[in-house]
């Protein structure tokens, strides 16, 4: 019987951390026909996708922060400033992203998390579905994950 020795560490390891990204890119990609085809096209990799508004005196009003993979737009963050909701800005972010990724990039679907207390109505109201629910997370909070296909 061959002994091992193991040492648990808690520290941030950057190196480590890519190292062990790629390693498991490596093993997904050798399992899955679909990730293997996607090997060495412009979709096999994370590109970012933001959208910012300015006001009049080029402070930030609110912004989108995502990426896309494959044939998916991941929104990430959505935000506007307090003084500027109701005025469709966050439609307007979330549409410009949409567009984006549908007609530069050749995304067909969308995915993203809220909680409770922030918008799932609002992205209801944008033409996306309720996918996943997790309740209690962080406790006394549910958070939503939402999709949604994008069309011409």
């Amino acid at each position: 019987m061959v002994s091992r020795m193991f040492r648990l560490e808690t520290e941030v390891d950057k190196a480590r951390q890519d190292l062990l990204r790629k390693r498991l890119r490596d093993t997904n990609t050798a399992a899955s026909p679909v990730l293997r085809a996607l090997r060495g096209t412009p979709g096999e990799r994370e590109l970012p996708l933001h959208v910012w508004v300015l006001d009049d005196s080029g402070a930030l009003a609110g912004g989108l922060v995502g990426h896309t993979w494959t044939n998916w737009l991941h929104v990430g963050q959505l935000w506007v400033d307090a003084r500027h909701r109701g005025a469709g800005l966050g439609s307007q972010l979330l549409a410009q992203a949409e567009r984006t990724a549908f007609r530069e990039r050749g995304c067909t679907s969308v995915r993203l998390e809220t909680w409770d207390f922030q918008a799932p109505e609002f992205y209801k109201k944008q033409g996306y579905d309720v996918v996943c629910v997790i309740p209690d997370y962080p406790p006394g909070i549910t958070e939503y994950t939402l999709t949604k296909r994008l069309t011409a």
